[in-house]
């Protein structure tokens, strides 16, 4: 949007509602305010005198409404309008600091034709003397001033680095045109939050912020067809809205006279119609919920659920499982996690209810019912007695469970209790948690789950908030200084529209007349924040593709614009006022991603501190939610100087389970694998703390970004006839070539995306995938050490005769040889057909002909990984005289004899013709020649 059209809508916002006042600055989301910046004032209003600032401030223009502002000196400085009329504009405190950031970084992305890389172009700007587009973030070039700006740091050493937050890859400029770096990088999924770090260069005293943000697959946006009707929420409702967990920057949001699309956080969006003659015109207007999908967009419309995406306009209903009817409710995944799917069939991506019934929804639009209100109470144990009925249904903070909130009633007159109950997509359990609620009757109760490692709810009402901290251990009202928590009170009567979280503990309640409360995760009181928006313009929180938080605001034109809101600067002029401070100085940790996953064998470390006052008794807790998998040890340092104290605690989460020689190895490794949430916080923070908690999973099983390979890169079933396999180049790359006389011993090395990781020394098994078995292995059992006959191919072919060869043996049934008491005697003399770095066990080969030979191996150890490694190998023999082609050899016998034939009967013929000519001729023919040459 131009800068005409910025000032447009703030003119109309400023024309209408209460009287109240803003500051805006030229860096986004506010993260650059320091002396350095110009902050921008502008008071909402019709009684505005003029500006009151204190005397290391200075205002361009006092008695104008808009003005800017600068302050020369870091600190708390109180601005407020000064206003005729009895009552006085409150006063805000802000936070000036002294930083020396100064510059940031401009990425441009710029997409490739197969959508799986990307060019990103990147340069310096000054917030303070940028081009508009620079500050709107439309910019497709730098401006001059960028320009000369890059091109100075560029020359004292400055260079852009593109770091990613999940698998810890660099990327680094290929390219640098006009005062501008390329950067090309593949679009990963599991990768989308990245990070622009340059040099630690300084130009004129002033660095360069660093640049977080999200750069993943883009949602396809559904074009506007013309002729096609908008699809809105009734006449006066509130906004609703869904966005994709790991893509915040794609948003759906449904209007009272449009529904619109973004994928850019709404720098840019696109109006959602529909087809004529679908729906009528009472049903266009009455959307209720919505959900976005990669796909397409779900709507429901008077109980029906409708899916909308490039090619079609579609109801659905029995065909796709779903009722035809009485649907109230459509939630998805609020919060981004990976690597959760660590089990097959746990796909779910949205979650349907009615008041009676639950659906999951599978791809690309399967539904099935899961459970119903009849089936679920027999399964609790509920009483028969009195009305039972779902309220609302939520993706907790668990990526693998689904919360349920309950209506239950007996005579449905004045009051009904709430209860929760957690479903796991991995169990299939259904479980009561220790929660009740009572509330009205006619109480419409939401839920959020916030971000966090066990069970913490948020409920609210039209007036009231509750929450639920701690595994629901915790449960009250949300308190308030005055009004006994009722925010309806403290709100001029206007009721609650939403409640917004973010990933770091902020949670801000939201009027519908915009007014606006705030608190944090697990505190149970709120403030009520300064006046931002009027009553009479409707507006939407969000995450934007760095994480911050931005409203939405939608006016009765059909405009949208999207605004910054700087939440911190607003909690710290709160915190100033009310003199609520933090109990801790700080707290910090070396957790590093938000991801991990644990295989066999492996560990997780990781230490947290904290530093306090003397005497004010915090320490640090760790909780983990999810299965009892892992065992936990923990060790806590503590020291004090000059009045503070100082905690370090040192977690690790490990196992010790022993898979070798078990009856039933997977049902064994499934019940020891799984996913935890851990969270690690301190004992004590209030509202004013900055983020005060490391929330992150641990998957427990195969890490699919691992695998296998062998360093550098006849047969079994006695076939009737000799077979030719076509090697394939491209699938087994470049095979190694071995002189006959060469042993080989391969070594086998373990990768991950990000590189090599580590030689593998465990044991493991080689095999001929098409079928050969001449070749054979330097060590016996005797030299191997083994005191009863080793496992062998032949021998576990015997013994699972039922299964394909490559499953006959591997971890699951491996058994070693090295104790009387495993196995039974044998002949030791036997080939010891297992492998490992150290045994100096060799393949050899047939010293009569040549070949080629295509290895699979596999990890034979039990207790090394919970992946099926596997890789596969090829060998090339040379040095010998090749083995003769029986069909060649034949072939050549038969042309030869062919040969052989054909000449004597052509010598046949050639001497019979002689023949006759000298013995069966007249004599007398003979003697007339012979008296003529007389």
């Amino acid at each position: 949007m131009s800068a005409q059209g910025v000032a447009v809508l703030l003119s109309w916002m400023s024309c209408c509602g209460s009287a109240l006042w803003r500051y805006y600055t030229n860096s986004p989301n506010y993260h650059i305010f320091s002396t350095r910046t110009t902050i921008k004032l502008e008071y909402e209003g019709t009684s505005f005198s003029e500006w009151s600032v204190p005397a290391t401030c200075s205002v361009k223009n006092k008695k104008s409404p808009k003005t800017e502002l600068r302050c020369s000196s870091p600190g708390i400085h109180i601005i407020k309008p000064v206003v005729t009329g009895p009552d006085p504009e409150e006063e805000r405190y802000l936070s000036v600091d002294s930083s020396h950031t100064c510059f940031l970084w401009y990425c441009k992305v710029g997409f490739f034709h197969n959508l799986n890389q990307v060019l990103l172009t990147i340069w310096i700007y000054d917030p303070e003397n940028a081009d508009p587009n620079e500050l709107l973030q439309n910019a497709n070039e730098p401006s001059l001033n960028s320009i000369v700006l890059s091109k100075q740091l560029a020359s004292l050493g400055q260079s852009p680095t593109i770091h990613t937050f999940l698998k810890r890859k660099s990327y680094f400029p290929h390219g640098k045109v006009n005062g501008t770096w390329r950067i090309s990088l593949p679009l990963v999924a599991d990768d989308a939050l990245k990070e622009i770090k340059g040099n630690k260069v300084a130009f004129q005293d002033c660095f360069i912020e660093d640049y977080l943000f999200l750069l993943t697959f883009p949602f396809l946006t559904i074009p506007e067809i013309p002729g096609f009707l908008p699809v809105t929420s009734p006449r006066g409702s509130q906004l609703i809205a869904d966005w994709n967990s790991c893509f915040p920057s794609g948003v759906v949001l449904v209007a009272d006279m449009e529904t619109f699309q973004t994928n850019d956080s709404f720098r840019t969006w696109t109006r959602i119609r529909v087809p004529p003659n679908i729906l009528t015109d009472d049903e266009r207007h009455n959307v209720s919920d919505v959900n976005l999908y990669w796909s397409g967009i779900f709507f429901l419309i008077n109980g029906i659920v409708y899916f909308r995406n490039l090619t079609a306009f579609t109801r659905l209903g029995n065909n796709e499982n779903l009722p035809e009817g009485g649907i109230i409710g459509l939630s998805s995944r609020k919060w981004c996690w990976s690597k959760y799917k660590l089990k097959p069939n746990i796909k779910s991506h949205m979650v349907i209810w009615t008041r009676e019934e639950i659906y999951l929804g599978y791809p690309p639009l399967r539904f099935v019912k899961i459970i119903t209100i009849k089936k679920l109470r027999k399964i609790l144990n509920m009483p028969a007695a009195g009305v039972l009925t779902i309220q609302d249904v939520k993706y907790t903070g668990h990526p693998l469970e689904i919360a349920l909130l309950l209506n239950h009633c007996i005579t449905c007159t004045t009051v009904k209790r709430l209860y929760i109950v957690i479903y796991s997509e991995v169990t299939k359990e259904w479980v009561l948690q220790d929660f009740e609620l009572d509330v009205a009757i006619d109480s419409v109760v939401t839920s959020r789950f916030p971000y966090a490692s066990i069970s913490e709810v948020i409920l609210w009402d039209k007036h009231r908030v509750y929450y639920s901290y701690h595994n629901f251990t915790v449960t009250g009202v949300l308190q308030t200084p005055t009004e006994s928590g009722n925010l309806s009170r403290l709100a001029h009567g206007s009721v609650i529209s939403t409640v917004f979280t973010d990933y770091y503990g902020n949670i801000i309640v939201k009027m519908e007349n915009n007014i606006m409360f705030f608190f944090k995760i697990y505190t149970t009181d709120a403030v009520k924040l300064h006046l931002w928006t009027n009553n009479q313009t409707k507006s939407l929180f969000f995450l934007n593709a760095s994480g911050k938080i931005y409203l939405i605001y939608v006016f009765d034109d059909g405009t949208i614009y999207p605004q910054d809101y700087p939440v911190r600067l607003e909690t710290q002029s709160i915190a100033s006022k009310t003199k609520e401070k933090c109990p801790f100085i700080i707290f910090h940790h070396n957790i590093m991603y938000i991801s991990y996953v644990l295989d066999k064998g492996h560990y997780l470390s990781f230490w947290a501190q904290i530093v306090y006052p003397e005497n004010a008794g915090l320490y640090i807790t760790v909780e983990s939610y999810g299965p009892d998998i892992l065992k936990k040890e923990s060790q806590v340092l503590y020291e004090i100087a000059s009045g503070y104290c100082t905690k370090t605690i040192t977690v690790t989460f490990y196992q010790t389970v022993d898979y070798e020689a078990v009856k039933d190895y997977f049902t064994l490794q499934n019940k020891n694998t799984g996913l935890l949430v851990v969270r690690v916080r301190p004992s004590e923070y209030t509202k004013m703390c900055p983020a005060a908690q490391k929330v992150f999973q641990v998957a427990v099983g195969c890490d699919f970004s691992k695998f296998i390979a062998v360093k550098g890169s006849y047969l079994r079933d006695r076939p009737s006839k000799n077979l030719r396999v076509k090697y394939d180049w491209k699938k087994y790359g470049c095979p190694l070539r071995l002189n006959f006389k060469e042993k080989f011993h391969p070594v086998l090395q373990l990768y991950s995306d990000d590189g090599y990781i580590e030689d593998v020394d465990v044991n493991f098994i080689v095999w001929e995938i098409h079928g050969r078995d001449d070749y054979s292995f330097n060590n016996t059992m005797k030299t191997s050490g083994c005191l009863n006959e080793a496992q062998t191919w032949n021998s576990m072919h015997k013994l699972n005769k039922h299964l394909p060869l490559e499953y006959a043996w591997g971890p699951e049934n491996y058994n070693h040889c090295f104790s009387y008491a495993i196995g039974k005697p044998g002949d030791l003399n036997q080939p010891y057909e297992i492998i490992n770095k150290s045994n100096h066990n060799h393949l050899v080969w047939p010293m009569q002909h040549t070949g080629m030979y295509v290895f699979r191996a596999k990890i034979l150890d039990p207790n090394y990984s919970f992946c099926n490694l596997t890789a596969i190998f090829a060998i090339e023999i040379y040095g010998t005289i090749s083995s003769p082609n029986g069909d060649l050899v034949i072939a050549f016998l038969f042309l030869l004899m062919l040969l052989f034939f054909s000449i004597l009967v052509l010598s046949y013929f050639h001497y019979m013709r002689i023949y006759r000519q000298y013995i069966y001729a007249p004599i007398y023919k003979t003697r007339r020649i012979k008296d003529q040459e007389k």
